[in-house]
């Protein structure tokens, strides 16, 4: 995900007047804000509860020193996303909490029409606000955008369904990879490591029963065999030699032409699609394949 602050967000629909927000804050015996729930920091849900009156000290003072996420509640037909719970628990952002049944007033400052809605608070300044639930995988990427906002480094926690999948393949059981990696592709549609690790189950399952030597000798041997030639540079690929591969298979788009160039090239972009967008060799070799094509 892109740093929220680029693009089209809820903030850029219409301008949020944080000014008609702010009101002074009045000290209780306890220390606590007016206006807030409790004494203590626990207020909706466990968390810090925002209404107008302490919306300037717990969301726009707080997030000049962290990023902080306002997500709106009601009573109990709507008590909040345990998926951004859990993250707020690793300490990276404040999360804090309004119910729009105590604090209408907030609501319709910040214009909210249906719950749920969370805004991101960085600098003093809304930078990005969620209208609707997202999956969990993508409330995460949603999060360490706003943090990469704030400054952080993030660190991407490794994937346990990625992790399966890997070990699916890694173990032979080809059947068990795809499907994983084809479920991983369905919940966060573009993700590079699952569409690499589909690409690695294709090819390997065209590999099934070849024995490499074999397959490359064959080829060598006979340069216009265009089945030959993608069968080898599978082999060569998946024996960690692709740029053999991408050489092979580019040197044959230069020979062939029609259908079968097509073919030729297809068969090349989902050898690439293994590497992944990031692998050197793969932008080499893609510059070495608009030269052939073109």
């Amino acid at each position: 995900m892109s740093d929220p602050r680029s693009g089209q967000s809820i903030f850029t629909r219409g301008a949020v007047d944080l000014g008609a927000l702010a009101t002074p804050r009045s000290a209780s015996p306890a220390g606590a804000v007016e206006g807030d729930a409790a004494a203590g920091p626990a207020g909706v849900g466990g968390f810090m509860s925002v209404t107008e009156a302490n919306f300037q000290q717990e969301v726009v003072d707080r997030s000049m020193t962290i990023p902080v996420v306002l997500e709106f509640v009601a009573g109990q037909q709507y008590a909040g996303d345990p998926a951004l719970a859990k993250f707020a628990a690793e300490g990276t952002f404040v999360l804090v909490r309004s119910d729009i049944q105590v604090s209408p007033r907030l609501a319709q400052a910040l214009r909210i029409q249906n719950l749920p809605t969370i805004f991101a608070f960085v600098g003093g300044q809304p930078i990005d606000g969620l209208p609707g639930q997202l999956p969990e995988a993508q409330l995460r990427q949603w999060i360490d955008a706003v943090l990469r906002a704030g400054g952080l480094e993030v660190e991407q926690p490794e994937d346990p369904r990625l992790t399966a999948a890997d070990e699916a393949l890694i173990m032979g059981d080809l059947d068990a990879a795809e499907k994983a990696y084809q479920k991983i592709l369905a919940d966060t549609p573009r993700d590079a490591a699952a569409e690499a690790g589909l690409a690695h189950v294709a090819l390997a399952k065209r590999l099934v029963g070849v024995e490499f030597a074999a397959a490359i000798a064959a080829a060598d041997a006979d340069p216009a065999d265009v089945p030959a030639q993608l069968l080898a540079a599978d082999a060569e690929a998946y024996s960690g030699e692709a740029e053999r591969a991408y050489a092979r298979l580019i040197g044959l788009i230069r020979r062939v032409f029609g259908e079968e160039r097509e073919k030729v090239r297809q068969h090349l972009v989902s050898l690439f699609a293994v590497a992944g967008p990031d692998d050197p060799a793969v932008a080499t070799a893609r510059r070495q394949l608009a030269s052939a094509l073109f």
